[in-house]
């Protein structure tokens, strides 16, 4: 069974739709193995994103992610992270197919909804980053 994590973003949080994202996971055969919701602080948000550090969008992404709640939970399923990929749709919610989860509940690149790992071994570390072994069930 393969993991990755997902974080519901503030801007979807903020629309109250977190049950309908994960009801989504779900339906699709992704099991929540842990999960947990919180607010980011600068510095938390900066140490995620810092793959995105040298981009000119790395400010705005990380004052957006802290501008309000998120919810981080760890996904567990066959292709969890391909299936997950495939649920968000593409970043930008007017190229992402409709049904997905970006097209249904997202405004802008920058206010995308969802972020999901991109592979193993980010998945990995990301994972890491929010929980310890023991809070994954």
């Amino acid at each position: 069974m393969e993991q990755t994590l997902s974080i519901i973003k503030p801007d979807a949080v903020a629309k109250n739709v977190v049950g309908r994202i994960i009801t989504r996971f779900e339906d699709a055969g992704l099991c929540v193995v842990a999960m947990r919701r919180m607010q980011l602080s600068e510095k938390d948000a900066g140490e995620f994103y810092a793959v995105h550090r040298a981009r000119p969008f790395y400010k705005d992404l990380v004052s957006f992610m802290i501008s309000g709640p998120v919810v981080v939970m760890v996904l567990q399923g066959a292709g969890a992270i391909a299936k997950n990929r495939e649920l968000m749709g593409a970043t930008n919610p007017r190229d992402a197919a409709p049904g997905t989860i970006r097209a249904d509940f997202a405004d802008s690149i920058d206010a995308n909804a969802v972020h999901g790992s991109d592979g193993p071994e980010t998945a990995a570390q990301e994972i890491a980053f929010f929980f310890p072994r023991r809070e994954i069930n």
